[in-house]
């Protein structure tokens, strides 16, 4: 076994390659994609489960221990309950970037932090000036996300057309565009506070900062006080997926051995067991797991781990949720609505606006470079696809108008009109001009 060979068993665990992330989320995209449009289909026909599944996530389920019991409807277990592994998911992305990725350092950053911060101000801004005064004003916050898995699933198809830098530069993009979505979850869509509640997951999270700081790296340690972290939050008030963000800032991220040579002398120590006739195979299997444990960290096992069925089964069960949406005139009707327009206004003008206006002003300013192989027509084209909202617009759609199934399903039928008209106007553009 060469160490070529070693490497490649040890490569997975280790470190996830921007070209796995980028595939993975676009493969994520298509199925999330496919499951709205048979929630739609399901919503909106009188034949066989059709009938029925509007109302399904309505179903009440409880979980109990003793005197303990824990009660929700199907749909806040999937927006309060699955939802939290996907913004630990997220939380670990933003981590890994600000540490290690294209957000590490100043100079990295600059460019898409700046189109990041435009495409959440500029759409705000023009959801604001359609509904001041208006009942549905506190939705400002719908449009100021980008779908990642929506967005990089396009650009996917565009195959070789879009250079590797352009793709990074939307991954990084949509990542601080998330922790901006965090920020605005925390701290504008928490309605009321539990004081003692709050105070017990504050301790918890700093118990969990504290474990980090002594070097404890048992990942099940992590998890278990992850979910006391979740439901504290979920009974203070603030919306429980913030538990996954702040579980993910808590868990060890740097590697026990970061020394190549000593890495290298490891790999031809496991050589030369392989080389021996006396070679057992489960001992050169427990010394590739050891060596796998120590240049790895927490942080990444987990996200590799996670990665997928979040991708591919959380994301699209919540598109699935979210997305039965009965579509009749009078719900049509409603897209000339202040909320409607706002959302789409947002989405369609403000996101791509905000993206490309402050990118251009920065670089010409001086103070960030565009990319060498990139041109300003396909970073225009990026910026159009940044107006996919979809996963995140619509669950701050669920935090703003909590209790209010009409304006929830406005807001939802314009993000999807204005994701789908984003999705095929950047595809377009990009595929004209690369």
């Amino acid at each position: 076994m060469s160490n070529s060979s070693l490497l490649r068993r040890l490569g997975k665990p280790l470190l996830q390659p921007f070209a796995e992330f980028f595939q993975r989320e676009a493969s994520g995209g298509i199925i999330l994609l496919l499951s709205s449009i048979v929630a739609l289909l399901l919503a909106n026909t009188d034949v066989g489960i059709g009938r029925y599944f509007p109302a399904i996530w309505e179903n009440h389920f409880s979980i109990a221990v003793g005197s303990f019991q824990l009660e929700k409807s199907l749909s806040h277990w999937v927006n309060d309950g699955l939802m939290a592994l996907f913004f630990l998911i997220v939380g670990l992305e933003i981590k890994r970037e600000v540490l290690e990725g294209e957000l590490a350092s100043v100079q990295q950053a600059v460019l898409p932090m700046v189109g990041a911060l435009g495409g959440m101000v500029l759409p705000a801004g023009l959801f604001w000036l359609v509904n001041q005064g208006t009942p549905t004003a506190g939705g400002w916050g719908i449009p100021m996300a980008t779908d990642i898995a929506f967005a990089l699933a396009i650009v996917n198809l565009l195959g070789n057309r879009v250079p590797l830098s352009l793709k990074v530069f939307l991954t990084a993009l949509a990542i601080v565009d998330d922790l901006g979505a965090v920020l605005v979850i925390a701290v504008f869509y928490t309605q009321s506070i539990a004081v003692d509640y709050l105070i017990g997951a504050g301790l918890v999270w700093v118990g969990l900062l504290v474990l980090n700081r002594l070097g404890v790296r048992v990942l099940g340690v992590y998890l278990l006080l992850g979910l006391v972290l979740w439901y504290l939050t979920l009974k203070s008030g603030i919306h429980a997926t913030i538990a996954g963000v702040l579980l993910a800032m808590a868990i060890p991220f740097r590697t026990r051995l970061t020394d190549r040579a000593a890495v290298q002398q490891r790999l031809n120590t496991i050589q030369t067991m392989v080389g021996t006739q006396s070679c057992i195979a489960r001992d050169v299997s427990e010394e590739l797991e050891s060596l796998s444990e120590e240049i790895s960290s927490p942080s990444q096992r987990l996200e590799q781990v996670l990665h997928s069925p979040v991708a591919f089964f959380i994301i699209p069960f919540f598109a699935f949720c979210n997305t039965s949406i009965a579509i009749d005139l009078s719900t049509l009707g409603q897209l000339t609505e202040p909320l409607a327009l706002g959302v789409m206004a947002g989405l369609l003008v403000g996101k791509p606006a905000g993206v490309f206006l402050l990118c251009y002003g920065t670089v010409r300013l001086g103070w960030a470079t565009l990319p060498a192989d990139v041109r300003w027509s396909q970073l225009l084209g990026v910026s159009i696809l940044a107006g996919i909202g979809f996963t995140m617009s619509i669950f701050i759609t669920l935090l703003a108008f909590d209790g209010q199934p009409a304006l929830q399903d406005s807001a939802k039928i314009a993000i999807l009109l204005a994701s789908l008209v984003a999705g095929l106007a950047g595809y377009g553009l990009l595929r004209r001009v690369s």
